[in-house]
């Protein structure tokens, strides 16, 4: 439909639209909602980096965190501020507050100009018109764009809560990784000494071929196990250096010699589903994206037969004649698109988004009800292993060189106990690693989706890296 008005009710339909003011920007662009989470949950300091000058600050507080062995804390702090990805996330920030100002921002005018000539005759036409039919959408655009906004703001908190869980998670593994190799070294200095002594007695004569060939094979897997889990430890560390951002001299940064040790208790959550249900950030955006997807289908029946509107000014001119003025109405009849389909598309996208809301919310309890299992499980195992293993092959070795002492077992049998006791130590070792990731998954699964995926692939690499030794 095309207006044509006189100059002075446009002028003031046109001054009224200038005067209604347009949206601008937040001064800090959405981010403080981001910092507070982090603040809250993870009590850990988050920078959105724009300027040379805070790119500057960023890289000075990361070199004092990488001056001291590298805790847990550390590292999910260097993670916070150095890791790109998340620096890109906040950007994402920006591109939605973008369009949510442009959404609300009156649309530009537009001028037209045609010259006409009939014979000696000169004729001007001018035009000056504003697109109603924006300009009526805008309350509802404006509205779908600023829910858009928040649910990025979430969106973003949850990559901030996922890359510290990530960190976390791969500065445990790569900590039990390198006490791991230290073991491992362990192993493979007493399979060294008893293929040596095997190699000597089998050539005076004292033992057969047979005992040697025993020896030298546990020498040899004990090597292939070594290299293993020197590899391990390489591929744990560059998935933790990836994680915090690091390259150039940064690589070389130093971690602690052993684990935290395990506590006492478990951690006890009767409530855990509801308390998850109350915080998790993806149960609170797909609720927005549902509610947003409801503004959007009352929108698309509002302009289903609005396609062309605008309100314009226009004055023809000749050299001849007066000035004309006046008006023109031109309606786009619906003969044969009523906008049926965009409604049917806005309704089939409105009950999709509540059938994944509902597989959100049946995910989510779920989720938080396998990390907590997974949690009391991995304390289970690791308290047996503290409690029960560890001593009864502490009393084993003691009484094995009291046997050894008084010449009852030989020196194979010492050396194949002190290897067992070593292994046993190593199991405890992937235990507490286990423990202290199920514990980042649990932390996790109450404020979103935890990488349940990543978690079983680590707990089966850590069986076959057991199975190995």
């Amino acid at each position: 439909m095309k207006i044509f008005l006189r100059a002075t009710q446009a002028g003031f339909c046109v001054g009224f639209l200038l005067l209604s003011g347009c949206a601008s920007f937040t001064t800090d662009g959405g981010f403080a909602t981001v910092e507070q989470a982090s603040q809250t949950q993870l009590d850990k300091q988050v920078t959105w980096v724009k300027t040379p000058e805070q790119r500057g600050q960023i890289a000075e507080r990361v070199a004092e965190l990488l001056a001291q062995p590298l805790t847990a804390d550390a590292a999910v702090q260097v993670a916070l501020l150095n890791n790109p990805g998340l620096q890109a996330s906040f950007d994402e920030l920006g591109i939605s507050e973008a369009e949510r100002v442009q959404a609300g921002r009156i649309p530009n005018p537009g001028f037209s100009f045609g010259r006409l000539e009939k014979g000696s005759e000169v004729e001007y036409e001018r035009g000056l018109h504003i697109n109603l039919a924006r300009l009526i959408a805008m309350p509802l655009t404006s509205g779908m764009e600023a829910r858009r906004f928040e649910q990025v703001q979430r969106q973003t908190s949850l990559a901030v809560f996922e890359l510290a869980t990530q960190t976390r998670k791969a500065w445990y593994r790569a900590v039990a990784a390198q006490e791991s190799l230290g073991f491992m070294r362990q192993v493979m200095d007493s399979a060294e000494i008893g293929a040596e002594l095997a190699r000597r007695l089998a050539a005076v004569g004292n033992y057969s071929k047979l005992q040697q060939a025993q020896e030298q094979s546990f020498y040899a897997d004990a090597g292939l196990n070594l290299i293993r889990a020197e590899q391990v430890r390489l591929q744990s560390r560059e998935q933790l250096t990836r994680l915090l951002g690091l390259w150039g001299e940064q690589i070389d940064f130093r971690l602690p010699e052993r684990l935290p040790e395990l506590p006492a208790e478990a951690e006890q959550l009767p409530n855990v589903e509801r308390l998850a249900m109350g915080q998790r950030l993806d149960i609170q955006a797909v609720r927005l994206d549902a509610e947003r997807l409801a503004r959007n289908l009352g929108l698309s029946k509002t302009t289903r037969f609005i396609n062309v509107l605008e309100l314009g000014l226009v004055s023809n001119k000749s050299n001849e004649e007066p000035t004309q003025r006046g008006y023109e109405i031109s309606v786009e009849l619906p003969l044969f698109d009523w906008s049926g389909a965009k409604v049917a598309k806005a309704e089939a996208q409105y009950r999709q988004m509540l059938n994944r809301a509902a597989e959100t919310a049946i995910n989510a309890r779920s989720q938080v009800r396998e990390a907590y299992l997974g949690y009391r499980s991995a304390h289970d195992i690791a308290r047996h292993y503290r409690d029960q293993v560890l001593p009864l092959r502490q009393r084993i070795a003691e009484e094995n060189i009291l046997q050894y002492n008084g010449m009852f077992i030989s020196t194979f049998e010492l050396l194949a106990d002190a290897r067992k006791q070593i292994l046993a130590v190593d199991g405890y070792l992937q235990a507490q690693r286990d423990f202290w990731t199920a514990k980042a998954d649990l932390d996790m699964a109450m404020l979103g989706a935890p990488s349940m995926t990543a978690m079983a692939a680590g707990a089966a690499a850590g069986a076959d890296a057991a199975g190995g030794h």
